[in-house]
């Protein structure tokens, strides 16, 4: 079979045309003789009988074909035998239409039969020898034959035409789905150059990366136990048809993403040189930051427990030397051990953010009395403290408030608490009052219990600290909260 030109479209539309016109030229009597250019020596054919007909159908690069008024072949060319595979004689005994598959003849056909009203073209889909599609533009055109008509047939081999479309095609939805990617997609060719990349990968470099190494455009590093020392590494082994998924990698050059994961595979495709490879790099960004703030809160978890079954351990130790009876002892215990859990709880609630002082005193007084009722008054108490601070501020109101209800203000019925609050100028600390109106007389007491002791060390693990008087009128404390101990956060739905 003889070789066949690569053309572009533009080119096989020119030589078409000129064919169909020169052709045209000849059924009415136009030219006399024909000049084929040769390589060595130019031929001139003059157009004097059919065998000069012949010798002209011969010199065409074109296939071509001549039907009579009934379709049959009256003569095909080689270069037509040659593009249909078959021998001149075979395609003169069997027919032009019977050489084709049945779905190919029935479109040749249906064009010859339509082509006696004028010019007509059809695409034939065929296989060459080899196994590949093969694509023929047949046009046909009415002829003259002495006193009969018939249709004289042009075939034009498209195959690379439609092949460079295809692959056109093929291109721009590579390039629409590389540009539609979230994740940043990089493609190399067979010398581990850059050849097409998507926006995403912007962010991995600050460098313009197509046109360069892959090695030179991202700078990649990866654990000591991941399968790739470099980029250059990973680009070889891909290269030598090693597949990677899921890698992590770090881009210390990066002008803002740094964590990435890497996934690289061969490009493989029709009319795709060997060696080329595509890599995706997914953005770990968020999850290594995640992974860093689950560490962070596990590590403050393991401090807290370690700091809350200590203080358990110590009201238990401090609650059994104040106790008479093993009775009271559980009173006492399980009181101070809800209340902790009651501070805790509102901790949990706000994610240990945004407790305000107000909260954990409404908390804890919830038992004895009612934050919007007429006996328990809380002002200026929205500053926000550390969990450390609530939870010792916790202990303070619960030994407070069942002092005040076994004792103070909440003994009775006319009894009221007021907690107040205000920042001290000076420290940027916080003061805060406990006071008790119209209770029964308050006397000193003549031990110190376990709850004094509470109340006047909780706050003693800074700079803070706590002062309780026992006035005729009732019991007065002052805590100090030192600033180290307060936050900047926004109150989450506290008491004021």
């Amino acid at each position: 079979m003889s070789e066949i030109p690569l053309l572009t479209a533009a080119e096989l539309r020119r030589r078409l045309e000129e064919a169909e016109e020169t052709l045209r030229a000849i059924r009415e009597g136009e030219i006399d003789a024909l000049v084929i250019r040769r390589e060595k020596e130019d031929e001139i054919l003059t157009l004097e009988g059919p065998e000069s007909y012949r010798s002209f159908m011969e010199a065409m690069t074109l296939g071509a074909a001549v039907l009579d008024s009934a379709f049959h072949l009256v003569y095909a060319n080689r270069a037509l035998s040659d593009m249909l595979g078959h021998g001149s004689e075979h395609l003169q005994a069997a027919g032009l239409f019977n050489v084709l598959d049945a779905a190919n003849a029935m479109v040749l056909r249906r064009m010859t039969e339509s082509a006696a009203n004028g010019r007509r073209s059809a695409e034939l889909r065929l296989k060459d020898p080899s196994g590949q599609p093969r694509h023929l533009l047949a046009t046909a055109t009415p002829l003259r034959l002495g006193a009969t008509s018939g249709i004289a047939v042009t075939f034009t081999d498209v195959t690379e035409r439609v092949r460079a479309a295809e692959a056109e095609a093929a291109e721009q939805a590579a390039r629409a789905v590389i540009a539609s990617a979230n994740e940043a997609v990089v493609v190399c060719d067979a010398s581990g150059t850059i050849t097409h990349i998507n926006p995403a990968v912007h962010a991995l470099t600050a460098l313009e990366p197509v046109g360069r190494r892959f090695d030179e455009a991202l700078t990649l590093t990866f654990p000591a136990t991941g399968p790739f020392t470099d980029a250059h590494d990973l680009l070889e082994k891909v290269r030598a048809g090693y597949s990677a998924r899921g890698v992590e990698a770090f881009l210390p050059d990066a002008p803002r993403v740094k964590d990435v994961l890497v996934s690289a595979a061969p490009l493989v495709g029709i009319g795709i040189v060997r060696g080329g490879c595509v890599v995706t790099l997914v953005d770990l960004s968020a999850r290594k930051a995640a992974e860093r703030q689950q560490a962070l809160l596990m590590g403050e978890l393991d401090h807290r427990v370690r700091n809350t079954l200590a203080l358990v351990l110590s009201i238990c130790t401090l609650t059994g030397h104040n106790a008479q009876t093993v009775e009271e002892f559980q009173r006492a215990f399980v009181a101070r051990v809800e209340a902790l859990a009651a501070t805790h709880t509102l901790l949990a609630r706000k994610s240990w953010t945004g407790l305000s002082v107000g909260d954990v005193a409404a908390a804890e007084l919830a038992p004895f009395v009612q934050a919007d009722g007429d006996r328990l008054f809380l002002t200026g108490l929205s500053a926000t403290v550390t969990p450390q601070a609530a939870v010792a501020l916790g202990l303070i109101f619960h030994e407070l408030a069942t002092n005040a209800a076994k004792y103070g203000a909440l003994s009775n019925r006319e009894g009221r608490v007021e907690i107040s609050g205000g920042r001290v100028a000076e420290t940027g600390g916080l003061e805060i009052v406990w006071t008790e109106r119209a209770g029964p007389p308050v006397a000193p007491p003549t031990r110190t219990g376990f709850g004094r002791t509470v109340i006047t060390r909780s706050l003693s693990y800074s700079s803070g600290g706590a002062q309780i008087d026992f006035g005729p009128e009732g019991v007065v404390c002052t805590l100090r909260i030192p600033r180290s101990d307060l936050t900047d956060e926004t109150p989450r739905g506290g008491t004021a």
